[in-house]
């Protein structure tokens, strides 16, 4: 059946589209995008979207969803679950599983799982090495051919140098992109929190940011060698902001992202000895922060992807230099992004963009735009919408959040994957 999305104002960055439209669907495709649809049939599904704005569906491409091997964290139905929840439509899941997705079968498993019980499009992510031991090659080319749409060790560095750049040109005859995770492991190696103030008063080990920036720089020095595309991940220091700034003035073809907990949560909020704050790399200080700010209004950083890091609550609750790093993201993602519309860090336009488009360009996704044709993945927001973050409403399966209490603001209301409705809360019909 067709589906109309009335009224609402639709913002599409790629096609500078910001304006009170129509989106007329149908088979999963958007047939137009117009401000009154002139092809409506008294058969079309209707969904006022009047108050609300329409854009592409969110793209994460920075997610753990942990199946195979770690179920009990999280899985591939309760991860896309959580996605839809906060708009996305589109999850790239990263290959740290058990088994690694250092093999076919375990793509094509992954790729089985999400055409069964997934709620959103799943992109997997192949291992740049096997194992994830940094020692050697996974072969590429075979992940590639299973579906894999990129290659990273996230979660641990490639320290071997050769290796990583022999990943960069092996993938540069895919046209895949490496994603890194830059952390020195002999700077970071024993640390549990950034290197500061903070960390010496609470007796914990700290990460310098060095530990980042150094890696950073190396991985880039890399690509612009091999003329490989190179994407950074959870960029969180002013130093890796600033090299990654300079190295697009020179033409690099890298990307980056950061994380909403970069911009909105410092390294105090690790006071108490406080495990859901606790995160690789580490939260950093508010001159990092306003860095980061930066880097995502002036184009430096390219994307917003959450890190979605789910764990039980075995792997939390114990001494804070033992527990295990990352966070919940994708159902807070949204209303902290926008909160960088408010502050006017970013116009809602770029905040979409950020957050659609240009994941999509970083990974070579067909995705993120609402052109004629393309597939019908489309999220629709409240901008007004205020609402808790309370953890066990949360649709992930595990409950590690900084923001619990925290009043958002910003709530999605439908979420459409391929022409179908997923989530849909209070809209008019």
């Amino acid at each position: 059946m067709p589906l109309l999305i009335k009224g609402g104002r639709v913002i599409d960055p790629a096609n500078k589209i910001d304006g009170i439209f129509d989106v007329l669907v149908d088979d999963g495709k958007i047939i137009e995008v117009l401000p009154h649809a002139s092809r409506l049939t008294p058969h079309a599904e209707i969904i006022d979207a009047s108050g609300n704005i329409v854009v592409p569906g969110l793209i994460d491409i920075h997610v753990h969803l942990r199946e195979p091997g770690y179920e009990w964290k999280e899985t591939i139905k309760t991860g896309t679950a959580a996605a839809v929840s906060g708009g996305f439509t589109s999850v790239v899941c990263m290959a740290n599983t058990d088994p690694v997705n250092d093999e076919p079968s375990i793509t094509e498993y992954i790729l089985r799982k999400a055409k069964t019980e997934g709620l959103c499009n799943v992109f997997p992510i192949g291992a740049i090495s096997k194992g994830l031991k940094g020692e050697v090659l996974a072969n590429i080319g075979e992940l590639k051919e299973a579906g894999c749409v990129a290659v990273s060790d996230d979660g641990r560095p490639v320290m071997n140098a050769d290796l990583m750049r022999r990943a960069l040109e092996y993938t540069s005859n895919f046209g895949l992109t490496v994603i890194s995770h830059a952390e020195d492991l002999t700077l970071a190696r024993g640390g549990a929190m950034n290197e500061g103030v903070t960390a010496t008063r609470l007796g914990l080990k700290g990460i310098p940011n060095a530990a980042e920036d150094v890696m950073v720089a190396r991985d880039i020095a890399l690509a612009e060698l091999t003329g490989a595309r190179l994407h950074i991940a959870h960029v969180s220091t002013k130093g890796a902001v600033r090299i990654i700034r300079n190295a697009k003035a020179r033409g690099a073809k890298v990307t980056a992202e950061t994380a909403p907990h970069y911009f909105t949560l410092t390294e105090e909020a690790v006071e108490g000895y406080n495990t859901s704050a606790k995160m690789s790399p580490p939260l950093r200080t508010k001159e990092d922060v306003d860095a980061i700010k930066e880097g995502l209004r002036d184009g430096t950083l390219d994307c917003i992807a959450t890190d979605h890091a789910p764990h039980d609550p075995d792997s939390k609750d114990v001494e804070f230099p033992s527990a295990a790093n990352g966070i919940v993201g994708l159902e807070t993602s949204l209303p902290l992004t926008l909160r960088l519309v408010e502050e006017g860090v970013l116009t809602l336009s770029q905040a979409i963009e950020r957050m659609t488009v240009n994941p999509a360009k970083a990974l070579g996704l067909n995705k993120g735009i609402l052109s004629v044709g393309a597939d019908a993945d489309i999220t629709i927001i409240d901008l007004n919408e205020e609402w808790d973050v309370e953890p066990a409403k949360l649709k992930s399966k595990s409950r590690n959040t900084p923001f619990a209490g925290w009043k958002m603001k910003g709530r999605v209301m439908a979420t459409i994957v391929g022409g179908k409705r997923i989530v849909y809360s209070i809209l008019k019909a």
